[in-house]
């Protein structure tokens, strides 16, 4: 007696096809979740300027004192909050900063933090 071929192939593509189904309600699910802004667990109305000065290291050197960027140690000495945060914002107008790296509520969370000298 000859088996037939097709029947093995079927069950993989209907048991794909329900996997496919499955995940995608889940999904549908998560994307709600992190639409609402996660969980609700452990949230902060405030951000981290310490975590979000991930965003300079790169330019600015791991404990600010500068690299291919000036130092950030003492730039409460030179710029107001206000001149800061705009810089953040907005980069510098010679186009060696950047703008645009964190959201504007960042940037006010980082320019605080910067000018009150990295306390």
């Amino acid at each position: 007696m000859k088996k037939n071929p097709i029947i093995p192939f079927a069950l993989i593509a209907v048991l794909g096809i329900l996997a496919m189904i499955i995940l995608s309600v889940v999904g549908l699910n998560e994307q709600e979740r992190i639409a609402t802004g996660g969980d609700g667990e452990g949230e902060t109305t405030e951000a981290d300027p310490e975590a979000l000065i991930q965003s300079c290291i790169g330019c600015h050197g791991g404990d600010l004192e500068g690299g291919s960027g000036p130092s950030l140690n003492d730039v409460h000495e030179r710029l107001s909050v206000d001149e800061i945060e705009s810089m953040i914002i907005n980069g510098s107008e010679n186009g060696n900063m950047p703008g645009g790296l964190v959201t504007n509520e960042e940037a006010a969370v980082l320019a605080e933090w910067l000018a009150e000298g990295q306390e």
